[in-house]
């Protein structure tokens, strides 16, 4: 009766599990922007709303938005520069640029759909135009790269084949490592591609793309000695990333 059972369950499981991994083949779809294949389970209008609804959200975690209006008024004009000379401007994304006033965190991030958020402690560490177009050319590149809208549908992939090995088997937490350790490294692959599109954006905008280099300067720098080895970070070493960068202006400075 006991080994009906588990047998009826595993059946179950593998059922479970055959309907997410079907599921994940049929969207893939390539990216026109980067002409990357990803798996995605959502237009972009949805990620136009997620991103909408969760800036507020985000703004007040960092301490709302900036008092400066001048400081505000040149990450929108940097912004919309980066924006209105590259492919950027051809996506249906409604890009907006926010500098929260956070003094302590040194941080920029980008919500599915365009919103794009710079601290203060991040801005104020920022030598010139040229780098704060490194640091929104970096986060335009992970909205039209649609990261995190690959993330959010490799997430419902594990999860749904945790659901199928704790149905079939106690085989739940093995699959959840497997698929954090994905998550991991398609992370710091994201990073990359956006500093490889923030170079391009910068070049098309008329930006020195050499001073991206200055802003992993900056985070290593802000990083300290204790900085977190790459292969347990979600994000590359920047030493590691200068030396991409400097491939990607070699690339593209003749376009």
């Amino acid at each position: 009766m006991r080994s009906k059972k588990l047998k009826y369950r595993l059946l179950i499981g593998a059922a479970i599990a055959l309907f997410f991994v079907f599921k994940r083949c049929i969207q893939r779809e390539e990216n026109p922007y980067t002409g990357r294949v990803q798996t995605i389970s959502m237009n972009a209008n949805e990620e136009i709303a997620i991103s909408l609804q969760s800036a507020p959200q985000m703004t007040q975690q960092y301490g709302g938005l900036h008092p400066n209006t001048q400081y505000q008024t040149l990450v929108d004009n940097v912004g919309k520069k980066l924006v209105n000379n590259s492919i950027a401007n051809k996506t249906p994304y409604k890009y907006e640029f926010h500098l929260l006033t956070d003094p302590n965190t040194i941080n920029a991030f980008a919500l599915p759909g365009g919103q794009i958020f710079i601290t203060q402690a991040l801005f104020s560490k920022l030598e010139n135009e040229d780098q704060l177009a490194g640091v929104l050319g970096h986060e335009i590149g992970h909205v039209l790269g649609r990261h995190s809208a690959e993330r959010i549908a490799e997430s419902e992939y594990w999860q749904g084949l945790v659901t199928a090995g704790s149905v079939g088997a106690d085989m739940g937490s093995v699959v959840s490592s497997i698929g954090h350790n994905t998550l991991l490294t398609n992370g710091r692959d994201d990073e990359l591609e956006s500093d490889d599109l923030g170079v391009r954006f910068m070049i098309k905008a008329g930006y020195n793309p050499k001073e991206m280099i200055g802003v992993m300067e900056i985070l290593k720098a802000a990083a300290g000695p204790n900085r977190v080895p790459e292969f347990q970070s979600t994000h590359p070493d920047p030493e590691n990333r200068i030396e991409k960068i400097q491939e990607s202006i070699e690339k593209y400075k003749n376009e």
